[in-house]
């Protein structure tokens, strides 16, 4: 076999590989999220929320932003904190603070738009930004949502930042071990990770 054959080869082999791992890819977070997702959603700063109150429009709001304090400002009750709390134990806030004011009210609580749920990839790729999370999403994702890497990249030096709870953790990614097949690095991301690609 000559050389330009083997060297055809090779390529065709990597291209096959690099698509298999894409489909498997994004295949595996329903997997790897399945503790994950069973987290119900919290409210956080800059979402938008839809309350309504069955029968009482003037007590209801169509988008009441989560304000930096982690409030929002709702008819007759004035300031209500919102962030951290579920659409459920929000709604029964809300109404535990209307019985005051009406019979038995019901509350629906809807996130309307997750707006603070994004995150952030700098350095080394072709779209650097800030990407909002609309699904469940991993750091390999990520990398493909930011159009891959330049040639100048340390694929194995990449620093993902979490903050959590006041807290700063730095992760190193090492994309060559996701290649290998090593799915534990291809993390799951959360709201304002940081991705730094050296």
């Amino acid at each position: 076999m000559s050389f330009l054959r083997v060297t055809f080869w090779l390529k065709n082999l990597q291209k096959c590989l690099i698509i298999c791992f894409l489909v498997f890819g994004f295949c595996m977070p329903s997997i790897i999220l399945a503790d994950e997702s069973a987290a119900p959603y919290k409210i956080e700063v800059g979402d938008i929320l839809r309350i309504n109150t069955w029968q009482e429009p003037d007590l209801s709001l169509e988008a009441a932003m989560v304000r930096s304090d982690g409030k929002i400002t709702f008819p007759l009750l004035d300031d209500i904190q919102a962030q951290g709390s579920t659409t459920m134990e929000l709604k029964s806030l809300i109404e535990k603070k209307l019985e005051e004011y009406v019979e038995a009210p019901n509350v629906t609580v809807t996130l309307a738009n997750p707006v603070s749920q994004k995150f952030y990839i700098l350095g080394e790729v072709a779209r650097t930004g800030e990407y909002p999370i609309i699904k469940k999403i991993t750091v390999m994702q990520a990398f493909a949502l930011a159009g891959g890497f330049t040639e100048w990249a340390s694929k194995n030096k990449i620093i993902l930042i979490r903050r959590s709870n006041g807290k700063e953790t730095t992760l190193i990614i090492r994309y060559h071990d996701i290649l290998k097949g090593d799915f534990s690095k291809d993390i799951p991301l959360k709201a304002d990770d940081t991705i730094i690609v050296p």
